[in-house]
Formats: structure tokens, sequence, C-alpha cells
């Protein structure tokens, strides 16, 4: 892969944590790159590592070994310049802000606001995420799922080149969440944006995913790198196909292994 063409370069990245008990690794030796505009699915058990290896990305977690390179910076440079954004578990709104005022908030905080010029609106981004009509709405008049769409809309306003998203919709029931999968495949190819995604879904990994990186825990370390044999463009029926259902089935089962 050409330095031009990657944007996500893990080498040999290790996190070791002092505890109580002693020196513990929360993930070791883990090396993958991405090129840009790519979206990888990572999936494995509790306790692999998967939310730590997000948080090195970030900026949020300092590697004990190893190095991450984003479009050829820093970590620390790119999160630095607002081309990082970060999805978490929960909406994590301010609930005396409207919709339009949660995603608007970024601007408005350190040097947004010289972001703003020529970039997309909050007006725009809520039309992208489908809550156009909802832009003067507070969360508590909103559902878990809207809250979310809310959560992804204001990690985009500063067009970010990577999107990191921790099990953003873990909590969501079943209909909800797969009606988000579609529209963040449909978000993912309109704006262009490498995505890195936490789940513990096997369905979700692979539907989402180009690629799908498998980890093993204590301590989490690559198990496979996967690169599911399925059309760009998917729909939730592919599921139902019997090759999606065989790709399941295999990485369910390095999953019983690791």
């Amino acid at each position: 892969m050409s330095a031009l063409s990657e944007s996500v370069s893990v080498d040999n990245v290790s996190v070791r944590f002092d505890s109580d008990r002693g020196t513990v690794t929360a993930i070791e030796s883990i090396s993958f790159e991405l090129a840009r505009g790519a979206f990888l699915s990572i999936l494995g058990p509790s306790g692999c590592g998967k939310s730590t290896l997000l948080r090195v990305v970030a900026d949020l977690i300092p590697p004990s070994g190893g190095d991450v390179s984003l479009f050829g910076s820093t970590p620390a440079e790119v999160r630095k310049r607002r081309d990082l954004g970060f999805v978490f578990q929960d909406a994590a709104l301010l609930p005396w802000r409207t919709a339009r005022q949660n995603v608007e908030l970024p601007m408005e905080v350190g040097d947004g606001a010289n972001l703003a010029k020529g970039g997309p609106s909050a007006s725009d981004l809520l039309e992208l995420v489908g809550l156009g009509k909802w832009h003067d709405s507070y969360p508590h008049e909103l559902s878990g799922g809207m809250r979310q769409r809310v959560s992804i809309a204001r990690s985009l306003v500063t067009a970010p080149k990577i999107l990191l998203m921790d099990e953003p919709f873990g909590a969501l029931d079943e209909i909800t969440r797969d009606r988000l999968n579609e529209e963040l495949l449909r978000i993912w190819r309109e704006t262009g944006t490498t995505i890195l995604f936490v789940t513990h879904s096997i369905q979700e990994a692979l539907y989402l995913g180009q690629k799908v990186l498998v980890l093993a825990s204590h301590p989490g370390r690559v198990r496979e790198m996967n690169e599911p044999d399925l059309p760009d463009e998917r729909g939730l029926d592919i599921r139902e196909s019997a090759e999606f259902v065989r790709q399941a089935a295999h990485l369910r089962a390095l999953l019983e292994t690791c």
C-alpha cells in the first residue's frame, strides 16, 4: 500500500497498564493498514482491547510500544487539526441544547470556529442523518436512535478524515440498530470518511465492514484480518444469503477460539 493511499497505519502497537495486581497487557503487537475511505469493523470478545485500540488511534491513550500513523501524521497532530471524530456508546448530548446546538458544539470550543468556514453546517448534517425535521428538538424529545444520529452528525461537523465509533448502536433495539446500520453505510459512501467501528455483533461487523479485524483476548491481539467477499453495495437482505451466513459462521468459529 502506497503512502499516498494509506490513511491508518498501526505498527506493532501494545498497551500495558499498571494495577494492584501488577502490569496488565491490554493489547499486544497489533498491526494493520487501511486505505483512505475504508470501513473497518473491529470484532472480538469482551476484554480483548477493542476500545483500547480505538483510544490509542484517537490519542486518548498512549501506546506502550509501537507506532500509529494517520495520513502520515501522529494521532496527536490529527486530533489537534480536528481531522478525527469519535462516536461513543452513549450519545452524550447536552440536555439544555437543541439537536442543532449539540451538533454545533465542536465549532464553539477551541479553534472550532475557524473550521466552520466552507464546511458542512449543523443543519446540513442533521439532514444527512435523517433528522431534518428535528433541528430544534431537545434530547429528551428524541428516541435513543435519534440521539445517536445527532451524535454522529456532531462527530462529522469538523469534516473529519477518520471517524472512530465505539459500539454506538449497542444499546438500541434490533430494528433501530438495523436502520442505523443502513444509514451509516449511506453516510460513509456520501462522505468518504475512513471509519473504524467497534462491535460485539458478528452480523453487524460483517454487514458494515469492508474488512473485519478479529481480536483475540488476554492480551488483545490480532486473530485475523478478514476481507468479506460481499458486494460493496449491500442491503440488509444480504444477511439472509448463503454466502453471508457462511462467512458469519467463519467469524463465529474464530471467536470461539479467542
